[in-house]
């Protein structure tokens, strides 16, 4: 089981590798990011965001629109450059989609299309992609990543798991629950570190999992917090160093690998096996099961 999952997940250094680093967003105009679930997660990384849908409700006043789409077919995502009314530019795999056609500029940030439905390196790869538009290094990262990939990380118990950062980590803690809701099943949810901290703590036991997203100067001190207040409740708590979320997201990849796992469940398909409720309530079953 978890073929095409861990597959993904321990090919992220080589993919990373791949990623252009020649092409980036002129300077002195506006930009926004879109894209639907990892997609969006992804497109947080690059600065003011707007999930897809959002943007067909209101679109946003910018000269630049980037979205993000690994196979170039999320529906939402399509109508959000339909009613976007400056450029549109396009992160993803697949240089040959409908919405590759309309974009203004494609950036192919894969060397294939991923095929689990749990996605990982698609992820960390649109993250690269996007920090080399915005004229970041990013030719560090395949060695990070391949760091990251060699901890040894335990599966855990609990029915219930809360993930919290703040910052540059909230879109990591935001993927972070998904891969764990789609991978592993698990009832994962991501807060802001600060609104765990006004009101969420009130579902918090003993039988919750957390892991809490480390950062930087004001954040890395209400993490601390976080965490203090967390344990007084009884819950097993991470305190997780963050660096960036290409590489933060690794830890949570293994994580989701080790508990399907431990659990007898298979990642690959987010459940909709053919035949499956899932996958008659999608009307899309999963192709490589």
């Amino acid at each position: 089981m978890a073929g095409e999952t861990r597959r993904a997940v321990f090919a992220q250094p080589e993919w990373l590798r791949h990623v252009p680093a020649s092409k980036q967003l002129p300077p002195d105009v506006r930009v926004v990011f879109t894209g639907c679930g990892t997609s969006f997660h992804a497109a947080q990384t690059g600065g003011w965001a707007v999930e897809a849908l959002e943007v067909v409700l209101k679109p946003p006043i910018a000269d630049i629109m980037v979205c993000v789409s690994h196979e170039g077919g999320t529906a939402l995502t399509m109508e959000a450059e339909q009613a976007f009314g400056g450029d549109v530019w396009l992160v993803t795999g697949n240089p040959e989609s409908e919405l590759a056609e309309r974009a203004d500029e494609v950036i192919v940030c894969t060397p294939q299309i991923e095929r689990s439905w749990c996605h990982t390196a698609s992820y960390t790869c649109a993250v690269a992609a996007i920090d080399a538009l915005n004229g970041e290094e990013i030719d560090w990262l395949p060695a990070a990543v391949e760091e990251a990939l060699l901890q040894d990380v335990q599966p855990f118990g609990q029915e219930r798991v809360i993930v919290t950062g703040a910052g540059r980590d909230w879109p990591t803690a935001q993927e972070a629950a998904l891969k764990l809701r789609e991978g592993a099943w698990v009832d994962a949810s991501a807060y802001l570190t600060e609104e765990l901290m006004h009101g969420h703590l009130a579902a918090v036991d003993e039988n919750v999992r957390a892991f809490v997203l480390e950062g930087e100067g004001r954040a890395e001190e209400r993490a601390h917090d976080a965490v203090a207040q967390l344990e007084k409740l009884g819950c097993e708590v991470t305190l997780v160093p963050t660096r960036h979320p290409v590489v933060d997201i690794v830890q949570f990849h293994l994580l989701t690998l080790a508990v399907a796992e431990a659990r007898g469940i298979d990642p690959d398909p987010i459940r909709r096996t053919p035949g499956s409720k899932w996958a008659e309530s999608a009307g899309e079953p999963y192709p490589y099961a």
